[in-house]
């Protein structure tokens, strides 16, 4: 049986550091979706749609901020799951920010049409210096849907290490869903990435943006040859697609194109890659490197 599999990604605008109105807004949009498309399984949205991005040096009243930050299970993930569960479709939330003691995490969640959150990811490269205030999360994290196969989650920055998208598809991944938010020029530059992360991977790679503010759109899905299935402009717009998993099991069995067969001759080379066998910061590409901080005296 062909392994076929709708999903919707949601490019829209937030309701700035309004979760609640923010959140109510997704389910009506999921709603939309499920009445409009009812062959789409799983719905996903863009990196911090829930609250939008917080500067927390920039919101006068702190307590606003502080509303932002919730526990996970908490109140805002209730609301998902709920949402998830009352239209009996997957829901991968974009991303919200996750209070843990004293920690503070760029956190996304898989939501199984039950309303279950199967999968937590923390962002293991927060943007800096923007996102100073983000602990860095630890794992890797990839999740099942049951009777199609495997999916993995990273958001925003971390598509920028080739490493980090690697890892998942060693883990199994065959479908990556990158929620991201980025208004800046560099968004250009994201697009040629999320489209050689599939090339790389021979796998599906899901890259949903916002709009407004905070997002400058041009959302994409590509497939494990890296063609560009859908590409949105910079409006609020829903890319519907049917996702063939058996072409990724071709891809990596015949080669991209049938041609370049990189994962099997990747597995069945002896070389030991020499950054991965030891303390990654001694590379001769590091010695005049200065310190990670955002350039301010350009000489």
């Amino acid at each position: 049986m062909a392994r076929l599999f709708g999903i919707a990604g949601v490019q829209m605008s937030v309701i700035p550091w309004d979760a609640e109105a923010t959140i109510q807004k997704m389910g009506q949009v999921t709603t939309r979706i499920a009445r409009s498309f009812p062959f789409v399984q799983m719905v996903v949205f863009h990196e911090l749609a829930v609250s939008g991005l917080v500067q927390f040096d920039a919101i006068p009243d702190r307590q606003q901020w502080q509303n932002l930050l919730q526990p996970i299970p908490g109140p805002f993930s209730d609301q998902l799951c709920a949402i998830a569960r009352r239209e009996k479709r997957w829901l991968i939330p974009g991303s919200m920010y996750e209070r843990d003691g004293d920690a503070i995490y760029n956190t996304s969640l898989a939501i199984s049409p039950d309303g279950d959150i199967v999968a937590k990811y923390r962002k293991i490269f927060p943007w800096l210096p923007l996102e100073s205030e983000v602990t860095a999360g630890r794992e890797f994290c990839v999740f099942d849907v049951p009777d199609i196969g495997r999916f993995g989650l990273s958001i925003c920055y971390d598509m920028w290490f080739p490493e980090m998208i690697r890892t998942l598809v060693w883990m199994g991944a065959e479908v990556i869903l990158h929620p991201t938010m980025t208004p800046t020029s560099d968004r250009e530059l994201e697009v040629v990435l999320s489209q050689a992360n599939s090339i790389m991977n021979q796998c599906y790679f899901v890259d949903i943006n916002g709009i407004g503010p905070w997002g400058g759109g041009r959302s994409m899905i590509a497939d494990p040859d890296g063609r560009i299935l859908q590409q949105a402009g910079h409006q609020e717009t829903i890319l519907t697609e049917i996702l063939d998993l058996d072409r990724v099991h071709r891809a990596r069995e015949y080669g991209n194109l049938g041609l370049a067969q990189t994962l099997k001759q990747l597995r069945d080379t002896n070389i030991q890659f020499p950054p991965y066998q030891q303390d990654f910061g001694s590379g001769e590409v590091f010695r005049d490197l200065g310190a990670l901080r955002p350039p301010t005296n350009l000489r």
